[in-house]
């Protein structure tokens, strides 16, 4: 129940929706299984390695909580869409778990494109700043985007809300915009926020990266360029990835903003739409479940980085059991010697 309620809505009782209610449970539910494993991982090793974390490490780490807030709060709408779109969970929880999934969006793209920036400085520009000091002002950026995030997705607390649909006979989580005008305010943040501002500088980043990588003679002989060149190839991956899953959702919303001018109306327009727009919302989520594949099969540093952080727990864990069987022994041969004493 994402769109507000409109006298359109019986247009769309059709036998489509049986397959929606059928298809999305069983979709979702490997969405968030994929994605708690996968995301869950790319954690624990980013923040378990020993070497100093980089900008990329660190704007790539928050995209990788980002995605695993997002996929812990589908199992809700696995159990709505199975009950056909009954809500049984609150208002409160209503207006939580959508600023979540809201903000995940938003917070996605503006990682994505720090991500890109920093490999094209990377790059095309090594000497500009020092490490340490571009990893500080990395964080404090990423507190920025975690709040504007969820200043961006606040007409979910403002508008959602649990109401009680007579001709549907449930309770739904829906979004009641005072007036219209909210509606094609937040179609125009998805749109300029999501998609104008960010893509022509990701198209511009991922333009010069990939000229970089094929002339550069330095990146291709020396260590360190190696190491960069690598990373530059995930995000590339990674950004085409994430285009081709949101391309579809931010088409649907500008068909919809089309649609709040009466561009084009009818019955047909408004069941497209409806259906479109499930169909591409969850699209959208797969993203956050693909991340974490595309850095194992793509990104060979950070494979790399994988194997260490395995290696070291496997080496403190057979350190903390040789310990532990020493410590066993030595009370074993205490006890043995105190009761020959007696």
């Amino acid at each position: 129940m994402e769109r507000t309620e409109r006298p359109e809505l019986v247009c769309n009782h059709t036998d489509a929706w049986d397959w929606v209610y059928t298809m999305q449970p069983a979709y979702m539910s490997i969405i968030c299984f994929l994605g708690v494993i996968g995301n869950s991982f790319v954690l624990c090793v980013f923040c378990l390695q020993k070497r100093r974390s980089s900008v990329a490490d660190i704007y790539l780490s928050n995209l990788a909580a980002a995605d695993l807030l997002m996929v812990s709060c589908l199992p809700f709408w696995v159990a709505t869409i199975v009950n056909k779109f009954h809500w049984r969970f609150g208002e409160p929880m209503c207006q939580l778990i959508n600023i979540v999934i809201g903000m995940n969006y938003y917070c996605s793209v503006l990682f994505l494109t720090l991500v890109s920036m920093d490999r094209y400085l990377a790059l095309t520009r090594p000497l500009t700043q020092g490490r340490e000091r571009r990893a500080f002002w990395a964080r404090g950026i990423c507190l920025g985007i975690w709040i504007a995030g969820v200043l961006l997705s606040f007409p979910a607390i403002l508008f959602r809300s649990v109401k009680f649909f007579p001709h549907l006979g449930i309770d739904a989580c829906y979004i009641a915009y005072p007036h219209e005008g909210w509606r094609l305010r937040y179609n125009m943040t998805v749109n300029i926020v999501g998609f104008l501002i960010p893509v022509p500088i990701v198209s511009f980043c991922s333009y010069h990266i990939t000229k970089v990588i094929q002339s550069s003679q330095k990146l291709r002989k020396g260590s360190r360029g190696s190491v960069e060149r690598k990373a530059a190839h995930l995000v590339l991956v990674v950004l085409a990835v994430f285009i081709l899953c949101w391309l579809p959702y931010q088409i649907l919303v500008f068909l919809d903003t089309l649609d709040h001018y009466q561009v084009v109306s009818g019955c047909a327009w408004v069941y497209m739409l409806d259906i479109g727009n499930q169909l591409a919302t969850y699209l959208g989520y797969s993203n956050s479940s693909l991340n974490p594949f595309l850095y194992v099969i793509v990104g060979k540093h950070f494979k790399q980085r994988a194997r260490e952080v395995f290696i070291f727990v496997l080496c403190r864990r057979k350190r903390q059991e040789g310990k532990s069987s020493h410590s066993n022994a030595n009370l074993t041969s205490t006890k043995q010697t105190e009761s020959t004493k007696i």
